[in-house]
């Protein structure tokens, strides 16, 4: 029962960061946005630092860790009231140095030297702020290079745990499983790598890139898989990852100009049937009368749920779930699976573990929230955008352009270097009961 306690606090917490983050920048502009994630960043950076510090029994720790956790449902809305109305008016165009060096050398002095330098837009707000700007625009990179590590860290793991499940036992019907599973997955990713190749903003440089690169994860894969020391699943997972990157850089999820003409014009030339049986269709209408009959409190909580995830540009959703899936597995599945056993599920992290990659993951994850909060900001951070041209004027988080190409392809060219090494120090793969069955 306890674990499905934390499992809905999680969620909760996971929710309320995904929908208030965004909403800070889309209302009160960067300023406010960089200042309520800073924020949250520090409040569990704290909370998690205290933890790290205090033995597991100590009652100082359990008092505290309750209080934060009962605390986080007020002091969430309350720093997301603070930095609206602080910040709320987003600052002028130009870098934080320029609006520091500004400060600074203004020649309309405040009232006091409190107030030059802790006051409102003072200097340590300007250089604070702009700090954790820049910080995050620098992290970017990092965050980008440890996604491909946490996922080269997860195939691994899957590999091992097929080895095992092969060779446990009614081992045919696995390898059947797993190969129908292995070939959905490489067919997914065929597919995708179709419409990459369809898109029109591909040059000639872009399909060199595309071209060397699947060559080589083909290599990769069919070399792990001949020579024993790899597996169907874990170059299938391979593949399909080093798909999913160059998806990444060549779309931002979000139909072209040309694609929603065509389904304007296809939704118009269809005749005006109704698209369901009628006894669907009718359950339907019942269903939008019953929500028109709700209380208006109801009504107002969907439609700021509605304009939260409006705010937030479909990447950005995707890129966040696939690091969360990711990180959470680098640090709790996979230190399971070295043990075989299950502590690890139910277990909080160790720093006292003897491989030193298993202290780095212990480690993150005892950060987990601050560094959740960070990247999510840094992936934000990508899609925010002014305009002052026109009647567009303002900012907005869906702009389409996320940059950072070069380092995304750093990362499949580190990740799939990474595992090229491994297969050419590894073993036969007996780490969790021997070879794949090939008898």
């Amino acid at each position: 029962m306890f674990w499905l306690i934390r499992a809905f606090s999680s969620a909760v917490f996971l929710l309320s960061i995904v929908l208030s983050v965004p909403i800070s920048f889309d209302v009160g502009g960067r300023d406010a946005g960089l200042a309520y994630s800073l924020a949250l960043f520090l409040f569990y950076f704290f909370y998690s630092t205290v933890k790290l510090l205090t033995p597991p029994s100590s009652r100082v720790r359990w008092a505290f860790s309750n209080l934060v956790r009962l605390s986080q449902w007020v002091v969430l809305p309350a720093l997301l009231i603070w930095a609206l109305d602080r910040f709320s008016v987003d600052a002028e165009t130009g870098t934080w140095v320029s609006r520091t060096l500004a400060s600074v050398m203004t020649k309309e002095r405040p009232a006091s030297l409190h107030e030059w330098f802790f006051g409102q837009e003072g200097v340590l707000e300007t250089v604070t702020l702009g700090g954790w700007d820049s910080a995050l625009s620098y992290s970017s990179p990092v965050f980008q290079l440890l996604e491909g590590f946490c996922s080269l860290l997860v195939i691994q793991t899957a590999g091992q745990i097929t080895r095992w499940l092969v060779n446990r036992g009614r081992s045919d019907t696995w390898v059947i499983i797993l190969l129908v599973f292995s070939s959905s997955v490489i067919s997914s990713a065929v597919y995708f790598l179709w419409k990459v190749a369809n898109f029109p903003q591909i040059s000639n440089l872009d399909a060199t890139l595309i071209g060397v690169t699947m060559t080589s994860a083909v290599f990769l894969c069919a070399y792990g898989i001949g020579s024993g020391r790899g597996n169907p699943v874990e170059s299938s997972l391979l593949f399909a990852y080093v798909v999913l990157c160059i998806y990444q850089i060549f779309t931002d999820y979000q139909p072209s100009a040309e694609a929603a003409a065509a389904a304007e014009a296809a939704a118009a030339a269809q005749p005006d049937f109704p698209p369901f049986p009628p006894i669907i269709m009718a359950s339907y209408s019942t269903f939008l009368h019953m929500l028109g009959n709700l209380p208006s409190a109801v009504h107002s909580s969907l439609q700021l749920l509605y304009a939260a995830f409006q705010t937030i540009t479909t990447s950005v959703i995707i890129s966040l779930a696939y690091r969360i899936t990711v990180f959470y597995c680098a640090t709790r599945i996979i230190p399971a699976v070295r043990e075989s056993g299950a502590r690890a599920f139910v277990d909080e992290p160790s720093l006292e573990d003897s491989d030193a990659a298993s202290r780095l993951l212990g480690f993150l994850s005892w950060f987990s929230p601050s560094i959740l909060i960070a990247v999510y900001t840094s992936l934000l951070l990508q899609h925010f955008s002014v305009s002052n041209e026109g009647d567009d004027v303002g900012w907005t988080l869906r702009a389409g352009d996320a940059g950072g190409n070069t380092w995304r392809w750093t990362n499949v060219a580190a990740t799939m270097t990474l595992y090229a090494v491994e297969l050419y120090l590894g073993g036969d793969g007996d780490e969790l009961g021997g070879h794949w069955k090939t008898d």
